[in-house]
């Protein structure tokens, strides 16, 4: 299975060591041989024909910041440029996202598609601006679009709504999407400030560079468009959400929850409206969840409310699910099933 990587951020590197070192287990067990051909990050990219050295990839982007040359490097190329040039099973998509315009990602991922490529995306802004017209891209050039990545990281959340609620009528979902703000809020709870939260949080890395991303519900946002239209087969976009962030909330707030016997979270719901905002949860709710763990609740027709906690992003959460969509793509080419 040919793989070409764009982007070789934390995402991209973990990938990279789990393919690794994961290699004799996934052959043994699933029939997969992963082979990477083509890596670009932010400065160029690399073709190997024969299969890229990830061991001395990931070294030379440990001491210089890079992929520096390898048999063929590409300087100041977009990423593009790799997938017009190469042929390739597979399409890994996770360059930064990018809720403006969605690019480069949205480019790359049309390009892969038009070349027959299948896509696994960990990169949200494409989906959350332009899912329809993926989803009709895909079905026309008769690929398979895989994402389970850009919704709860390592958490099956995706999965556990397609698959182990299968033949259920999913009627409404809320939940926590966003570990972040999560701890964020968990840490005023607690006693801090909203600025001391802030700063705890960032020190520990789990602001994005871009902290309005998770600060003013966008990240949130992005995830809620992807399950709306994954899951209650909706077709919308980020400007049909209603959007409220966690910059507002007072020491007030804080106290009416807390004299409520809730905690203050901020929700992701689709039930009749899509929308984003705090939202008082009882301590005995079990989306009542702390620090960064994620938590979503699913409403079905006969089984009643089941909740799935986990944890969202992290380089190595996010790439072991793609792993677990290279492994789906593959069974569904073994079965005929595109």
């Amino acid at each position: 299975m040919r793989i070409i990587l764009c982007g070789f951020g934390i995402v991209g590197q973990s990938l990279a060591k789990l393919l690794e070192s994961r290699s004799y287990d996934l052959y043994t067990k699933y029939g997969l041989k992963p082979k990477v051909i083509g890596i670009s990050d932010s400065r160029g990219y690399i073709i190997d024909k024969n299969g890229i050295d990830l061991c001395k990839i990931l070294l030379s982007k440990r001491k210089n910041g890079k992929i520096t040359k390898y048999r063929k490097y590409e300087n100041g190329y977009s990423p593009s440029d790799l997938i017009n040039n190469i042929e390739s099973d597979i399409l890994i998509e996770a360059t930064p996202s990018n809720y403006e315009n969605a690019e480069p990602g949205l480019t790359n991922i049309r390009i892969g598609m038009k070349r027959k490529m299948h896509i696994i995306s960990v990169n949200k802004g494409p989906l959350a601006l332009a899912f329809p017209s993926l989803i009709e891209m895909a079905k026309y050039n008769n690929v398979l679009l895989r994402f389970s990545g850009t919704v709860g990281g390592g958490t099956p959340i995706i999965n556990y709504a397609k698959n182990s609620l299968y033949g259920e009528k999913i009627l409404s979902f809320s939940g926590i999407l966003n570990g972040t703000t999560n701890y964020i809020l968990t840490k005023i709870e607690q006693g801090m400030t909203f600025n001391d939260a802030l700063a705890d949080a960032r020190e520990k890395g789990y602001v994005e560079a871009n902290e309005s991303l998770d600060l003013d519900g966008f990240d949130s946002a992005a995830k809620l468009v992807i399950l709306a239209n994954c899951i209650m087969d909706m077709k919308v976009t980020m400007s049909d959400i209603a959007i409220n962030g966690i910059r507002d909330i007072t020491k007030d707030d804080i106290e009416n929850a807390t004299k409520n016997h809730c905690a203050l979270k901020l929700i992701s719901s689709c039930n009749k409206k899509l929308c984003v905002g705090l939202q008082e949860i009882s301590h005995h709710d079990p989306l009542c969840v702390n620090d960064t763990l994620n938590a979503i609740s699913f409403t079905s027709e006969h089984s009643g409310t089941q909740t799935i906690i986990g944890h969202g992003a992290g380089g190595i959460e996010t790439a072991s699910s793609i792993i677990r969509d290279m492994i789906n793509i593959k069974y569904n080419i073994q079965n005929n099933e595109i």
